[in-house]
């Protein structure tokens, strides 16, 4: 089992910055992916990043490129998204996700979710 655990959602007026973090513990996927979805009001889970835990490989969503960052501290277990030129379409509730696949960017390729942690960004 995996356990993820997000901290770091908030209140944010628009143009302002974020930063999450996931900390996973339990049986962690050494050469899986890490990823970060959101879940917007009546909308269905979209994902938003993800990046493998050698840290090769790192893929976004078109609409937060440009503007979020998500690394990786293998040392911590840990995934941070950081979110920059925040707007308010980005208001969610944002899960983080663990993966045992290599590559993994639809919800259907992750194995454990975290409870989410909701951002809300105001105009």
């Amino acid at each position: 089992q995996v356990q993820l655990v997000e901290s770091g959602g908030g209140l944010v007026q628009a143009g302002g910055s974020l930063r999450l973090s996931c900390a996973a513990s339990g049986r962690t996927f050494s050469s899986g992916t890490m990823g970060w979805f959101r879940q917007a009001p009546g909308k269905e889970r979209e994902f938003v990043a993800a990046i493998t835990w050698s840290g090769g490989e790192i893929y976004y969503a078109g609409s937060v490129k440009g503007r979020f960052t998500i690394s990786r501290d293998s040392a911590r277990n840990t995934v941070y998204l950081q979110m920059n030129s925040l707007k308010p379409e980005d208001t969610a509730v944002y899960y983080c996700a663990a993966s045992s696949r290599r590559v993994a960017v639809r919800r259907s390729d992750y194995d454990y979710w975290g409870q989410g942690t909701q951002v809300s960004v105001s105009s």
